[in-house]
Protein backbone atom coordinates (compact mmCIF):
# COMPACT_ATOMS: atom_id res chain seq x y z
CA UNK A 1 0.00 0.00 0.00
CA UNK A 2 3.09 2.52 0.81
CA UNK A 3 4.46 1.86 -2.35
CA UNK A 4 1.44 2.59 -4.13
CA UNK A 5 1.03 5.85 -2.44
CA UNK A 6 4.55 7.11 -3.42
CA UNK A 7 4.10 5.80 -7.15
CA UNK A 8 0.84 8.05 -6.69
CA UNK A 9 2.35 10.94 -5.65
CA UNK A 10 5.65 10.57 -8.24
CA UNK A 11 3.26 10.11 -10.58
CA UNK A 12 1.53 13.55 -9.77
CA UNK A 13 4.41 15.34 -9.23
CA UNK A 14 5.29 14.11 -13.29
CA UNK A 15 2.29 15.28 -14.91
CA UNK A 16 2.06 18.59 -12.55
CA UNK A 17 6.00 19.36 -14.56
CA UNK A 18 5.10 17.88 -17.56
CA UNK A 19 4.53 21.06 -19.46
CA UNK A 20 7.08 23.40 -17.65
CA UNK A 21 9.51 20.72 -18.76
CA UNK A 22 8.37 20.48 -22.95
CA UNK A 23 10.67 23.46 -24.03
CA UNK A 24 13.66 22.04 -21.76
CA UNK A 25 16.26 20.38 -23.51
CA UNK A 26 19.00 20.63 -20.39
CA UNK A 27 18.71 17.70 -18.20
CA UNK A 28 17.62 20.21 -15.21
CA UNK A 29 15.19 22.39 -14.63
CA UNK A 30 16.22 25.63 -15.34
CA UNK A 31 15.15 27.03 -11.96
CA UNK A 32 17.03 25.00 -9.94
CA UNK A 33 20.94 25.57 -9.33
CA UNK A 34 22.56 22.02 -8.84
CA UNK A 35 25.85 23.96 -8.66
CA UNK A 36 25.15 25.70 -5.46
CA UNK A 37 22.93 22.57 -3.95
CA UNK A 38 25.44 20.32 -2.50
CA UNK A 39 23.71 19.05 0.50
CA UNK A 40 21.90 16.24 1.24
CA UNK A 41 20.02 16.67 4.09
CA UNK A 42 18.59 19.66 4.39
CA UNK A 43 17.52 20.04 7.97
CA UNK A 44 14.89 16.96 8.63
CA UNK A 45 14.22 16.58 4.81
CA UNK A 46 15.97 13.77 2.81
CA UNK A 47 17.03 14.72 -0.93
CA UNK A 48 16.44 11.90 -3.42
CA UNK A 49 16.28 12.21 -7.20
CA UNK A 50 13.48 12.02 -9.49
CA UNK A 51 14.61 11.45 -12.87
CA UNK A 52 12.17 10.77 -15.96
CA UNK A 53 13.41 8.51 -18.96
CA UNK A 54 12.21 10.09 -22.00
CA UNK A 55 11.81 9.00 -25.79
CA UNK A 56 15.50 9.81 -27.02
CA UNK A 57 16.80 10.90 -30.94
CA UNK A 58 17.74 7.61 -31.72
CA UNK A 59 15.19 4.70 -31.50
CA UNK A 60 15.25 3.51 -34.99
CA UNK A 61 17.09 0.13 -33.64
CA UNK A 62 16.41 -2.91 -35.45
CA UNK A 63 13.94 -5.43 -33.67
CA UNK A 64 17.22 -7.64 -32.24
CA UNK A 65 19.23 -4.65 -30.86
CA UNK A 66 16.33 -3.17 -29.07
CA UNK A 67 15.88 -6.30 -27.60
CA UNK A 68 19.90 -6.04 -26.54
CA UNK A 69 19.54 -2.48 -25.51
CA UNK A 70 16.52 -3.23 -23.35
CA UNK A 71 17.93 -5.98 -21.37
CA UNK A 72 20.96 -4.35 -20.85
CA UNK A 73 18.74 -1.11 -19.24
CA UNK A 74 16.84 -3.66 -17.05
CA UNK A 75 20.25 -5.25 -15.85
CA UNK A 76 21.92 -1.82 -15.15
CA UNK A 77 18.60 -0.78 -13.01
CA UNK A 78 19.15 -4.32 -11.29
CA UNK A 79 22.69 -3.36 -10.75
CA UNK A 80 21.76 -0.10 -9.49
CA UNK A 81 19.15 -1.42 -7.30
CA UNK A 82 21.38 -4.15 -5.79
CA UNK A 83 23.96 -1.20 -5.13
CA UNK A 84 21.07 0.62 -3.40
CA UNK A 85 21.57 3.58 -5.54
CA UNK A 86 17.94 3.22 -7.63
CA UNK A 87 14.97 3.03 -4.94
CA UNK A 88 12.22 2.51 -7.37
CA UNK A 89 12.22 2.15 -11.45
CA UNK A 90 9.32 1.53 -13.65
CA UNK A 91 7.51 2.60 -16.97
CA UNK A 92 5.09 4.83 -17.47
CA UNK A 93 1.63 3.93 -18.89
CA UNK A 94 0.77 7.13 -21.02
CA UNK A 95 1.25 7.81 -24.63
CA UNK A 96 3.83 10.44 -24.58
CA UNK A 97 7.50 10.93 -25.01
CA UNK A 98 7.99 9.94 -21.42
CA UNK A 99 8.95 6.10 -21.23
CA UNK A 100 9.62 5.39 -17.36
CA UNK A 101 10.93 6.41 -13.71
CA UNK A 102 13.68 6.00 -11.35
CA UNK A 103 13.81 7.84 -7.55
CA UNK A 104 17.12 7.72 -6.73
CA UNK A 105 19.34 7.71 -3.85
CA UNK A 106 22.44 10.09 -4.63
CA UNK A 107 24.37 12.04 -2.68
CA UNK A 108 24.34 14.92 -5.61
CA UNK A 109 23.28 15.46 -9.17
CA UNK A 110 27.00 14.10 -10.87
CA UNK A 111 26.25 11.09 -9.12
CA UNK A 112 22.74 10.80 -10.91
CA UNK A 113 23.95 11.42 -14.46
CA UNK A 114 26.80 9.27 -13.80
CA UNK A 115 25.09 6.21 -12.83
CA UNK A 116 21.92 7.04 -15.69
CA UNK A 117 25.07 7.54 -18.33
CA UNK A 118 26.09 3.75 -17.60
CA UNK A 119 22.36 2.95 -19.25
CA UNK A 120 22.54 1.41 -22.57
CA UNK A 121 19.28 2.54 -23.70
CA UNK A 122 20.54 6.61 -22.43
CA UNK A 123 24.14 5.88 -24.08
CA UNK A 124 22.64 4.52 -27.23
CA UNK A 125 20.40 7.45 -27.63
CA UNK A 126 16.96 5.27 -27.36
CA UNK A 127 16.36 7.29 -24.40
CA UNK A 128 17.25 10.65 -22.57
CA UNK A 129 16.95 12.10 -18.91
CA UNK A 130 16.09 14.75 -16.90
CA UNK A 131 16.27 14.60 -13.10
CA UNK A 132 15.09 16.88 -10.91
CA UNK A 133 15.89 17.22 -7.11
CA UNK A 134 13.11 15.43 -4.61
CA UNK A 135 13.32 15.77 -1.02
CA UNK A 136 10.97 14.02 1.85
CA UNK A 137 10.41 13.68 5.47
CA UNK A 138 13.28 11.62 7.03
CA UNK A 139 11.60 8.35 8.32
CA UNK A 140 7.97 9.18 6.18
CA UNK A 141 8.76 6.58 3.64
CA UNK A 142 10.48 3.69 3.86
CA UNK A 143 12.40 2.41 0.86
CA UNK A 144 13.47 -1.35 0.67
Amino acid sequence: MKLLSIASLLLILLIACKDENKTQSQSVSANYDLQSDTTVYSKEMKRFWLVELRKGPNRNQDSASRVKIQAAHIANIERLAKEGKIIMAGPIGIEDDLQGIFLMNCSDSTEVEKFVQTDTAVITGRLIMKYYPWWTAKGKFIFK
